[in-house]
Parts: structure tokens; C-alpha cells; sequence
């Protein structure tokens, strides 16, 4: 009689944070860790995080918002961190870039074109009013905003930005939390780790460690991402006569 598989693709879900630090340790050869060193791994763990923001674009975090235009207001504020706690109808929390933003009128999108802070600047009245048709965005420290040229008019109040961004991957928190990141990265995380504890504890192995956590992590980026159909045309030459 054949054996029967789980049923089940939850691994990634069931896989908490205390387990992902057993597991690096154990990479490294330490077992039966506690206090101060599941205190270290958690830090480690956070900071490894928000190096991958360093890694380039994460596509199981860019989500879609609408930010409702004000007549006369240019620049609209969204905020890095994931706020006090409190409630909030306008203010977007977790941001960490505006990757493309479209003028939406009664769900008719155009396009924005997307400049840098020397195009802006060179606008000579950033005060005219109308419809939108570019967008400049600022990165703090603490929030990112998003300027619009032309800004919006009386006709334009009402109406929507609807804008693609990155979010922020979520903290660690509680041992017993699970992480903010697809299966795929799942064993990468788990190197990852391993390699920055084994700078702390471990030294001799930094180098093995950072190998193998390279390695794992340049291929989930590699598989990161939605397939889509490549088109490649020849450049066509017309000889002269």
C-alpha cells in the first residue's frame, strides 16, 4: 500500500521565527540556545531584512493604492514606518518607493510619467493647476512622498492617484510569529542567518556560510517575479543606394 502525501502546502506559514533561529544555529553547530543569543538572532534577523531592501525589487510586496486628490495640493505624504497603532483613513503606512502612478477618472487611468528631482525642479510655475501628468517622489527617512505636476485643479478634486509601491518587509515580532516572505525565500532566510550569526559566534565559518547564503538567495530572486512574454525583433538596416 502506497503512502499518502499531507495534503497540506503550509510549511512556510507553520515555520515561526523560533524555528528559523533553532534551525541557523544549528548550522553553525549550537544547539540549545537561549535568552540573550534568541535575542541576538531576532536583531540579526530584522537587520538581515532590511539589507534585502538593498537587494533590488520584491515582488511579493509591491501592492496598489488610490490617494483621493485635494484641489490646490500638489504633494501627498506616506509614511516608512507602520504607524502608532492608531486608525487612519488617508495616511498609507509601510511605503518604501512609488514604483509607477497613473491619473484615474471614473476608472479611465492615464499614465504619469515619472521624473527625477532635476526635472522637477526645472518646472518653471510647479503652482499650475490641472490634470496631472507627471510625478516626482522624495524618500525620508521616516515617509515618502509624491509631487504631482500639473497639480490638481476644482476639476481634478475628487478624482484618484492610483499608484503601484513597495512595501516594507514586516519586523520579525513575536517568536512565535510567521515571517513576511514566500516559501521561496524560506531557505535563503535560513542561510541567511546562519551567516550572520557565525560572524558573532562562529567566525571560522563566515566565509562557508556567506557562500551558501549567497548562492540560495541569488536564486529565489531569480525565481521572484511573474513570467511574461519577451518579444525580440531584428534591427533593420536600409543600405544606401
Amino acid at each position: 500500500m502506497a503512502n499518502t502525501t499531507s495534503g497540506t502546502t503550509v510549511f512556510d506559514k507553520s515555520f515561526a521565527i523560533d524555528e528559523i533561529i533553532e534551525e541557523a544555529y544549528e548550522r553553525i553547530g549550537m544547539q540549545g540556545v537561549s535568552g540573550n543569543q534568541l535575542r541576538m538572532a531576532r536583531r540579526s534577523l530584522n537587520i538581515m531584512f532590511q539589507e534585502w531592501g538593498n537587494r533590488g525589487l520584491h515582488y511579493w510586496e509591491v501592492a496598489n493604492n488610490n490617494i483621493t486628490l485635494v484641489a490646490d495640493q500638489a504633494t501627498y505624504t506616506m509614511f516608512r514606518s507602520t504607524g502608532d497603532g492608531t486608525s487612519s483613513t488617508t495616511a498609507v503606512y509601510g511605503v518604501d518607493d512609488i514604483l509607477e502612478a497613473s491619473y484615474r477618472n471614473s476608472n479611465v487611468d492615464t499614465p504619469l510619467t515619472k521624473i527625477n528631482r532635476s526635472q522637477y525642479q526645472a518646472l518653471s510655475n510647479k503652482t499650475s493647476t490641472g490634470t496631472p501628468s507627471q510625478y516626482f517622489v522624495q524618500r525620508f527617512i521616516d515617509k515618502v512622498t509624491i509631487t504631482l505636476y500639473l497639480t490638481p485643479g476644482s476639476s481634478e478634486a475628487g478624482k484618484f492617484l492610483n499608484y503601484y509601491y513597495v512595501k516594507r518587509i514586516q519586523d520579525v515580532g513575536d517568536y512565535t510569529n510567521a515571517t513576511d516572505v514566500p516559501y521561496r525565500f524560506v531557505p535563503c532566510m535560513a542561510s541567511g542567518l546562519a551567516f550572520y550569526l557565525a560572524q558573532k559566534f562562529k567566525p571560522q565559518m563566515v566565509q562557508q556560510m556567506k557562500l551558501l547564503y549567497e548562492d540560495e538567495l541569488q536564486r529565489a530572486l531569480a525565481e521572484d517575479g511573474s513570467s511574461s512574454s519577451t518579444y525580440i525583433s531584428p534591427k533593420v538596416y536600409y543600405p544606401e543606394s
